[in-house]
């Protein structure tokens, strides 16, 4: 069996690679992308060969950070605000090639997951915090009313006690 041309092999994993790829040069003009390029930034067409990558991108200030320093910048989480999208992105700076090549890896789906729960986690507080305070609120109208009638009962029992002495004293004199 013959062996494939490995130009055409490295096409093809390019074409079918699962996260988006971007190529761009030293002057960050857009060189290549895949569909996953395309697809997560939801482009109308693949065909922006030539356009400038802030265009696509808005805050391109990572590449140029990892092509003026010949850095490779890894595992970075970023938002594009523009697509509505959160990525894992890596770039890589290639300079015999002056292209810069960027792996975006979509994490859009993980970061509204967890922002939900946060939201949930969020909500859910606030109504333990609504319920302790309305068990408070009632304990404390409890406690009240239990010293209101615990009052009465002392000023009643007061009276009464009064009364015994009274009645007693009144015996005692006409004996």
């Amino acid at each position: 069996m013959p062996i494939a041309n490995p130009c055409y092999l490295y096409q093809l994993a390019w074409e079918y690679h699962p996260n988006a790829l971007l190529a761009v040069n030293s002057q960050f003009i857009i060189q290549l992308v895949n569909p996953a390029f395309c697809a997560l930034f939801k482009l109308p067409s693949c065909n922006i060969r030539g356009e400038e990558a802030v265009n696509i991108l808005g805050d391109i200030t990572p590449l140029k950070t990892a092509w003026e320093k010949q850095i490779v910048i890894e595992n970075e989480i970023r938002e594009y605000p523009k697509a509505e999208i959160f990525v894992r992105e890596f770039i890589y700076p290639i300079p015999e090639e002056n292209l810069l090549l960027c792996i975006l890896i979509d994490l859009t789906e993980e970061v509204r997951r967890k922002k939900e729960i946060a939201k949930m986690q969020e909500e859910i507080i606030k109504q333990v915090n609504q319920v302790v305070h309305n068990q408070m609120k009632v304990a404390q109208e409890i406690a009240g009313l239990l010293g209101e009638t615990t009052a009465e009962t002392k000023v009643n029992l007061f009276k009464l006690l009064q009364l015994f002495e009274q009645k007693e004293n009144s015996i005692e004199v006409d004996n």
